[in-house]
């Protein structure tokens, strides 16, 4: 039987948020790393000198730098994403035509294990753009890769995120908080850390299991609620007030004219929709994993500052 260190693994998006994270996770359990995109010199997260973490030029858009980076691979991650659209860069383009090419290209090199990262609430169906792309890309994986795997993150946390240490400098700089709506939308947050280990622990299963996975931290907040918690771990009395999701879509609209919008549309969105883990689809529970709180990672920031 093959040892991780047999295996490679080739993660596509591997220097992002949570690419990062899947890289360092499968190297600490011994796979040997592949970390696939479009700026390889940003590859190296556990530092140059670790000779099974390598990486290599691939663009998901390109057929045959995605086959170059899958060639003898055991494994493989698409944890690549996109929040805004500009160009050619379209949900619809990294969502679906690239998800449909990376897993294609995975089928045809033989790799036996594909897990491909998706979100809560991806649906076909969707009203929303960006979530409606995702359930597309999530239909054209399958349909490529029969038994690809579905992970499913919630609004993700950790350091350097965009979620709550932007909350957590907001409350501490504006003393009247403008919130989405009436702040009522339910979320259920995960630490990016236990994303990655849950991705790597699919990857050391010999066994088929199941083929989707939801992935919600241990507690679920309304966003006022949510906004309360980290007040209080600061020692910040905000006071909080309901803008109109009109107002924001609008502010979101001239945001996005700037070169590094704050906001845009697709955050706006989401914003008015529940993003919590459905009973019945197994979650990080099944994978053995005991998901970190906000408040653990608060407590984390905080005494870093």
């Amino acid at each position: 039987m093959a040892t991780a260190s047999d295996r490679v693994v080739t993660v596509f998006g591997g220097t992002g948020f949570l690419g990062r994270r899947i890289v360092r996770h499968l190297r600490l359990h011994g796979f040997c790393v592949r970390v696939a995109s479009r700026h390889p010199d940003r590859g190296h997260a556990l530092g140059p000198d670790d000779a099974q973490l390598r990486a290599v030029k691939a663009d998901v858009r390109d057929q045959r730098l995605v086959a170059d980076a899958l060639a003898d691979a055991y494994g493989a991650v698409n944890a690549v994403s996109l929040y805004l659209e500009r160009g050619l860069e379209t949900f619809h383009s990294v969502h679906v035509e690239s998800a449909q090419r990376v897993a294609a290209q995975a089928q045809r090199a033989g790799v036996r294990r594909l897990v491909h990262v998706s979100g809560i609430g991806a649906d076909p169906r969707s009203q929303s753009l960006y979530i409606r792309k995702r359930g597309e890309g999530e239909l054209a994986v399958r349909e490529a890769f029969a038994e690809a795997i579905l992970i499913r993150p919630a609004v993700m946390f950790g350091r350097d995120d965009a979620f709550l240490t932007t909350i957590l400098k907001l409350l501490n700089r504006l003393p009247l908080f403008p919130m989405f709506g009436n702040g009522q939308m339910r979320l259920q947050p995960i630490n990016v850390e236990d994303v990655g280990e849950a991705i790597t622990k699919i990857l050391q299963r010999e066994q088929t299991g199941p083929n989707m996975f939801e992935c919600g931290g241990p507690s679920v907040y309304s966003y006022e609620e949510l906004l309360r918690v980290v007040a209080n771990a600061a020692g910040i009395k905000p006071i909080l007030l309901p803008v109109p999701i009109a107002a924001w879509g609008a502010l979101a609209w001239i945001s996005e004219m700037l070169p590094s919008p704050p906001i845009t549309r697709n955050q706006v969105e989401l914003m008015q929709i529940d993003s919590t883990s459905m009973q019945g689809i197994p979650g990080l529970e099944e994978l053995g994993i005991s998901p970190h709180s906000v408040e653990e990672m608060l407590q984390d920031l905080l005494s870093s500052h």
